[in-house]
């Protein structure tokens, strides 16, 4: 997922900050006053919320389409109201979800999925085999604006073709009964199954969509919630969907209360059951002396920060000035003083905990002569010869993050190098970056699924989506594309360990820091377990009386 990562928060709301995809201009916009409507047509209160009640600080999606999310913040919301064929299981490996089970055919490029019979959405309708073509169609078609569906479904057959517009359908996905869906592969992919776990792949109402652009507004999907009301900027609340075919939510009613404070305080007050914690409280909560000491957990999560590289323009068209600001950055300094050391400083781009990661790799290290030599040796001859640089953030109010701030002090005292800094807000930046970048940008990712592929190829290879910096490398493509249909697990870790090495030496981008979650959560709530993703599934929170 894409986040303009790590704010070190709670589930959903710390989420906030990653990136995984686009949304089509004007869906943000669009929300503000019709979130209001949806609130005022239920007429839901916090007062009126019966039965169990897990009150959490939220952030405002940017949009419920699962076709088209793409921050985390968004996924994370998406993930309780909407479902798919499959689902991360607890060893976050492909498990069963809608489709019950699943044959692969002997050249491993035909999947015959069978779906259990008593899946419905939340009006009622059973869902069938036609609905996921359905909406997989519709994630295709160039007019609902995916910019995640040739990620996460281009290695269907057909869907390049859809996506293209040469094609209405996608000729791999067959229905063969209401309960039978077969769908065939361009190759044989290890990683295929653990990609339709993301939401792009999820199955929605065609009744739904039908009723108007903003259907999204009141969703009808699979998931154990519903959404109850959304007042923007205020409230969101989910309510325990009775229909859900799996395990059945342990409580009645969730509260997000939208940029309401601040969480830490809230959460001392008790205004919130659960919270992440952000950097100036890491000493106070980690102190095995203080009150919140045993209501922590803390967790690795597979993500990493980084700057970005703008590298179809000038000065970062040459590696010599990549490699020169990457050498320039004194990342143990940073994670120490910025970040009271819960972050772990990143010299390659796959985190600890995700298969194939190397703990031997050679990173480029904090050398200030060096890089000093190497825009000596660029085509740009010296700092004077460098043409003006720029970074692009998200946020507001023109105040920057203090880690991007430090990180431009150590460039202008170590190269002599003046940055500049445009600021957009995040739903222009999550979801139009390509288009709004400037020579560089601060970025972040968190896994989909904990496979190298979705960090090496999605973010790295020619021509993919989530290329932010149009790197091209064929030396890399090619590692690439033969680690990916490279069934043997040892050979393809193998090879995706050279790519990522290429792409370290090649300074494609100056990897930062991996992420840790820090959360509090109130001794009266169980099941409140980040997983390596740093999401949440709350039908499995439970609130016990206090």
């Amino acid at each position: 997922m894409l986040r303009k990562i790590l704010s070190v928060a709670i589930s959903l709301a710390l989420i906030a900050s990653l990136l995984t995809g686009c949304l089509p201009a004007g869906t943000p916009s669009a929300i503000s006053g019709q979130a209001e409507e949806v609130a005022a047509a239920d007429g839901f209160t916090l007062s009126e919320a019966e039965g169990k009640v897990l009150n959490l600080y939220g952030i405002d999606p940017q949009t419920l389409d699962p076709a088209i999310t793409s921050d985390g913040t968004s996924h994370g919301y998406i993930l309780q109201i909407f479902s798919g064929l499959v689902t991360l299981g607890d060893n976050l490996e492909a498990a069963p979800d809608i489709a019950k089970d699943w044959l692969i055919s002997a050249d491993g490029k035909t999947y015959t999925f069978h779906l259990r019979q008593d899946v419905r959405f939340q009006d009622g309708r059973g869902v069938k085999a036609a609905d996921f073509k359905y909406s997989w169609e519709r994630a295709a078609d160039p007019a609902t604006g995916s910019l995640t569906a040739a990620n996460y479904l281009g290695d269907i057959v057909g869907v390049k073709a859809a996506l293209s517009g040469q094609s209405r359908g996608i000729s791999g996905v067959k229905i063969i009964d209401d309960y039978t869906l077969e769908v065939t592969i361009d190759a044989p992919k290890s990683y295929f199954l653990s990609k339709l776990t993301y939401p792009t792949a999820f199955v929605i109402d065609s009744n739904n969509v039908k009723s108007g652009k903003d259907w999204w507004l009141k969703p009808n999907g699979t998931g154990p919630f519903k959404l109850q009301a959304w007042d923007k900027t205020n409230r969101l609340t989910l309510v325990k969907n009775d229909l859900y075919y799996g395990r059945l939510a342990e409580v009645d009613t969730v509260i997000f209360q939208l940029f309401s404070g601040i969480p830490m305080n809230m959460y001392e007050t008790a205004q919130i059951d659960a919270t992440g914690v952000s950097v100036p409280y890491i000493d106070r909560v980690t102190d095995k002396a203080g009150p919140f000491y045993d209501q922590l957990t803390t967790t690795p999560e597979l993500s990493f920060s980084f700057i970005g590289f703008n590298t179809s323009k000038p000065p970062f068209d040459d590696a010599n000035i990549r490699r020169a600001f990457s050498l320039a950055i004194d990342k143990d300094k940073l994670v120490s003083l910025i970040f009271r050391d819960s972050m772990e400083r990143a010299d390659g781009i796959l985190p600890p905990g995700i298969p194939g990661f190397n703990k031997d790799l050679t990173g480029l290290t904090y050398d200030v002569s060096q890089a000093k030599k190497l825009i000596g040796a660029s085509k740009y001859g010296s700092v004077a010869g460098l043409p003006p640089i720029t970074v692009t953030t998200s946020g507001w109010g023109a105040e920057i993050s203090s880690d991007l701030e430090a990180i431009i002090y150590q460039w202008r005292q170590n190269l002599g190098v003046e940055v500049t800094v445009r600021q957009l807000e995040p739903e222009r930046y999550f979801y139009h970056l390509k288009e709004e970048r400037d020579e560089m940008f601060d970025m972040g990712w968190v896994a989909d699924y904990p496979h190298p592929q979705n960090f090496l190829e999605i973010l790295f290879r020619s021509g993919s989506q989530n290329n932010y910096g149009d790197y091209a490398n064929p030396e890399v493509d090619a590692l690439l594309a033969q680690a990916g249909t490279e069934l043997d697990g040892a050979k393809s870790r193998a090879l995706y360990q050279q790519a990522e090495q290429k792409l370290v030496d090649d300074a494609a981008v100056i990897p930062l820091w991996f992420g840790r979650n820090f959360t509090l959560a109130k001794p009266y709530l169980k099941g409140y377990d980040l997983n390596p993703m740093g999401l949440v599934m709350l039908n499995k929170v439970t609130v016990e009386a206090h």
